[in-house]
């Protein structure tokens, strides 16, 4: 049996100090994973749902054949893995801005780090994702000029509460029309937000893709009772079968 609370690490790091701890959920019995920057929460293993449907609903946009993705966040590693669990991927890049996050993961601190560290089709990249987005190089710093089918970003609390002011610029029509050039034409972006749907930013997404919805999902809250909600965005240069700027409910399972 785990300690009721363990402090697994702490750095001091460009954007404050981060630390990764454990703690022992006292209904379940099970480890209870959080990341806190400086007095902030950032993420909890105990709320995954919107991470990992991030990439379910993302990926399912996307016709049958070999995939090619990115991800803009590592945290706990959720959105990575529920991508590696599309059969159709068949290379991963994460880019992660703390050195430290990775390490947690190839030091098997965090419970799905040691699978996605040693899973041959991802490649987890310490880099800026927006210095890498606004830049023609791309993503993919081993090779520049890549283009992929899916980039799923889950880094900002939501485009309108940024970690960093600099982050802001991505979600205003340069900045996606930037990001689009890293993706193929038929190409998709999905954006995690722990907001509700924001009209101001999907007339943004329209403004730059040819289709665009915003999903709510939902699910349960054991700690305030009830249920919560995040929104995940999910754009792409084609035209879909649904309209544009429909908001549809995802509920976890």
């Amino acid at each position: 049996m785990s300690l009721r609370f363990e402090e697994v690490d702490w750095r001091p790091t460009p954007l404050g100090e981060i630390s990764l701890r454990r703690r022992r959920h006292l209904s379940s019995g099970e480890d209870v994973y959080e990341v806190k920057l400086g007095d902030e929460f950032l993420m909890s293993s105990l709320f995954t749902a919107g991470e990992i449907a991030l990439a379910r609903l993302g990926l399912a946009q996307l016709a049958q054949g070999e995939l090619d993705v990115a991800v803009g966040g590592l945290g706990l590693g959720y959105t990575a893995r529920a991508a590696l669990d599309d059969p159709r991927v068949r290379s991963l890049v994460v880019v992660e801005a703390l050195g430290e996050v990775i390490e947690w993961h190839k030091r098997g601190l965090v419970p799905l780090g040691e699978g996605l560290a040693s899973d041959p089709r991802c490649r987890l990249t310490h880099g800026d994702f927006f210095a890498l987005a606004d830049a023609p190089r791309g993503l993919d710093p081993q090779e520049p000029g890549r283009r992929f089918h899916a980039i799923l970003l889950d880094i900002d609390h939501s485009p309108r509460h940024v970690l960093q002011p600099r982050h802001a610029a991505l979600y205003e029509p340069a900045g996606l029309r930037g990001l689009a050039d890293h993706l193929y034409p038929d190409g998709v972006f999905a954006l995690w937000s722990n907001d509700p749907p924001d009209e101001q930013f999907a007339s943004v997404l329209a403004e730059v893709f040819a289709d665009s919805e915003a999903h709510v999902v939902e699910f349960d809250n054991p700690l305030q009772g009830g249920t919560a909600t995040n929104t995940v965005y999910v754009a792409g240069e084609k035209e879909g079968e649904n309209r544009r700027g429909l908001v549809q409910d995802f509920r976890s399972r």
